[in-house]
């Protein structure tokens, strides 16, 4: 999925001169101590949750305050990460390190500890990977080279599953590339309730293109590392169903339609045992959930159509509530994303929630109530709700303006929120399931006092017209003393992606705001096709990916210009990703416009980028060529102004995501038209220049806009 992917790596990052080292240095120091609590999980009973704490799990209770209870008798050298408790919170499933694969997915090595003894199993996989805990917690499921296995615990015996799984050919119960990349999906498996039965994915991937990815670290054994990657309009892996007896070993595929190129994105079992499926076509236009009755029969117990596309579907957007209702989150009846109940025999019971708003996440879901977070006070922000299944009784439970993440407990007894603000770093609480205080487990006093003590800027929100009439959402940074009858130079920074949202009420620190501490004004917007404003905004750019936006972007440089405290020669435009394709459009298409454009890890032709996210924003290229060529960065390189438009490309060479050819494409544009430009290259790197470079290439950045903005 292409996303702005900051991820901030702690260092000392030198600078040109010691002052700017200072600074920037400064800037990552307080966002690492923007403190939260991370790795909560609620326990079974809904009274106690766990968190990693120096490579360890600690028990602590909702409701009352205390030291917390070690869990594990000693801390795991090779650090945690992940865990699970079994069903009866008795035993704990641990993945200790990672090796990662792509984005999401990597093997790891399993620890278990039943309350007595911590011990290593399935040391017998070599890659093993996706393990969980079986409805009874006698026995867990896991993958290993693209084949499913099942560990008894008491025996410590493991049985094979599968047996036709092959690297680059056949994948059983773990996904493919593009669907752990666009559908965020790795396990690819379900038991049903009682335990006797697992259904998962087929993945065939034979006939899918293959990439390749060069290395040099020599990590791979190989300098060329090649993987199926279907680029748009390309043939995507075939994708079965099956159920395994777990008892018997006997195994039944499940008919999916008489549709090969379709979706099978999330399966599962419903509370009384019967199975389910999601099942989208091929345009992403259509939705349907399937219910497999005990006898074979099959049928849709709902469907959603639109026009452009369905958005993408996730673990929540439908919740089984018991074995006859169920929860939707759709946009498609109102132009905005709400809830609706519904029968699996009755249809449509009701609708949950309306306005002119949205519902951005179902945070946990009782026989009678919902809770959701939703943007009702603005689409910068987030609070959480909580309502009747009937859509009556709704209640505003958290009390602040600005953004709001929840982690439930068992039953919405508890939920631990985490805010935050613009001005206002995290502060971390416990509530009751209703809204009422428990107590405070971080306030970043330390962290408030300093920004506070440095008058550290923070973001102003304001909204600005187009000349094309369109209203678009906005923030901007200014540096300490701010003078109105000075002139600054400008970097706008945006990511600009269909549904993205980067002006939102919350707190964060990143490497633009060096820049702000050297006198640089940044600037960002929200242009057409970004989200959290309804359907129709959002899904105006379908079919044209970055001629509406890169409009807006343009739009946006030119109202700062305008402005009496801008330099109109100095402003820059920066993106990563998304981003980057954005950057390099703005770049080509501003004549001149923009004094200097960064564009990292950028697209420069849809036609090179894959299936899922392309073609649900853009249609498949067979049926809609001028909207892959029209606005392609590689088509639009005689455009440049080199003369007055400076531009820095970047990009990892070992990106399996925005793959390095995008850029290599690029540069061979611009040779042939004859431009000027910059570039920097980070061998063995990914989409976000991990494992080594994420701090270099930032640092680039600062150097660069201090050089030529």
């Amino acid at each position: 999925m292409l996303r702005k992917f900051f991820l901030f790596l702690l260092g000392v990052c030198l600078l040109g001169a010691a002052q700017a080292r200072g600074e920037y240095d400064r800037i990552a120091r307080l966002r690492a101590m923007n403190r939260r609590v991370g790795g909560i999980r609620s326990m079974s009973d809904g009274e106690h949750y766990t968190v990693i704490e120096q490579n360890n799990i600690v028990r602590y209770a909702y409701a009352t305050a205390g030291p917390g209870q070690k869990l594990l008798p000693e801390p795991l050298v090779s650090g945690i990460a992940d865990y699970a408790f079994s069903p009866d919170d008795r035993s704990v499933l641990i993945a200790s390190g990672r090796t990662p694969i792509y984005r999401h997915s990597y093997t790891t090595r399993y620890w278990l500890f039943d309350g007595r003894a911590l011990q290593p199993v399935l040391a017998e996989a070599a890659a093993p990977r996706d393990a969980s805990f079986s409805p009874d917690g006698r026995s867990i499921v896991y993958s290993d080279r693209n084949d499913l296995y099942l560990y008894d615990i008491a025996s410590r015996k493991t049985r094979r599953l599968t047996s036709d799984g092959e690297w680059n050919a056949v994948i059983n119960g773990t996904t493919d590339w593009v669907y752990e990349e666009e559908f965020g999906l790795t396990q690819a498996y379900a038991f049903s309730p009682d335990g006797s039965k697992l259904a998962y994915l087929r993945f065939d991937e034979r006939e899918v293109p293959s990439a390749q990815m060069m290395r040099f670290d020599g990590k791979s054994g190989d300098e060329s590392v090649s993987f199926k990657y279907p680029k748009a309009g390309e043939v995507n892996s075939k994708v079965q169903l099956f159920v395994v007896d777990l008892a018997s070993g006997g195994r039944e595929r499940i008919d999916t339609g008489s549709e090969s190129d379709q979706y099978l994105p999330r399966i599962g079992f419903a509370p009384d045992g019967r199975l389910w499926y999601h099942r989208i076509n091929r345009r992403q236009n259509t939705f349907e959930v399937q219910l497999c009755e005990p006898h074979g029969a099959q049928r849709t117990i709902y469907e959603e159509r639109a026009q452009q596309y369905v958005e993408r579907v996730d673990d929540k957007t439908v919740t089984f509530i018991d074995k006859e209702r169920f929860l939707v989150r759709q946009e498609s009846h109102t132009g905005f994303m709400h809830l609706y109940l519904y029968g699996v025999r009755s249809g449509l019971i009701a609708q949950v929630t309306k306005g002119p708003w949205e519902v951005t996440e179902v945070v946990g879901v009782t026989p009678k109530r919902v809770w959701y977070l939703s943007t009702e006070t603005s689409p910068l922000r987030r609070n959480l709700y909580s309502v009747a299944l009937n859509g009556k009784d709704k209640r505003r439970l958290t009390p602040d303006e600005g953004y709001y993440a929840i982690a439930p407990s068992k039953g919405m007894k508890y939920y631990i929120s985490t805010f935050s603000s613009a001005a206002t770093p995290n502060r971390v609480e416990i509530r009751t399931g209703d809204g009422a205080a428990v107590r405070t487990l971080e306030t970043n006093d330390d962290l408030r006092a300093e920004l506070a003590a440095a008058q550290q800027p923070a973001k102003e929100f304001f909204t600005f017209v187009t000349e094309r009439g369109d209203t678009l959402n906005a923030y901007i940074l200014k540096p300490r003393g701010f003078d109105p009858s000075q002139r600054y130079p400008v970097l706008l920074t945006q990511y600009s992606g269909p549904g993205s949202q980067t002006v939102a009420d919350r707190w964060s620190l990143d490497w633009e705001d060096a820049l702000v501490d050297k006198g640089y004004i940044v600037v960002s917007a929200d242009g057409r096709g970004t989200g959290f404003r309804g359907e129709k905004f959002k899904k105006q750019t379908y079919g044209r990916l970055g001629a509406l936006e890169t409009e807006d972007q343009l739009s946006l440089a030119r109202h700062m210009a305008a402005q009496p405290w801008v330099d109109a020669d100095r402003i820059g435009i920066y993106g990563w990703s998304y981003g980057g394709f954005m950057a390099l459009n703005c770049a080509l298409k501003g004549h001149g416009l923009f004094k200097m454009a960064i564009a990292v890890a950028p697209v420069t032709s849809w036609r090179y980028y894959d299936t899922i996210y392309t073609e649900i924003y853009n249609n498949l290229p067979q049926y809609n060529a001028a909207g892959y060529d029209d606005h392609a960065p590689v088509r639009l390189a005689r455009l440049l102004d080199d003369r007055r438009t400076r531009l820095l490309l970047v990009h990892g060479m070992a990106d399996d995501n925005v793959h390095f050819r995008h850029t290599a494409e690029m540069a061979r544009a611009l040779n042939r038209a004859g431009k000027q430009y910059d570039m920097m290259v980070y061998p063995d790197q990914n989409h976000s220049m991990m494992p080594d470079d994420a701090h270099n290439v930032r640092q680039k950045m600062i150097d660069y806009t201090l050089e030529h903005l």
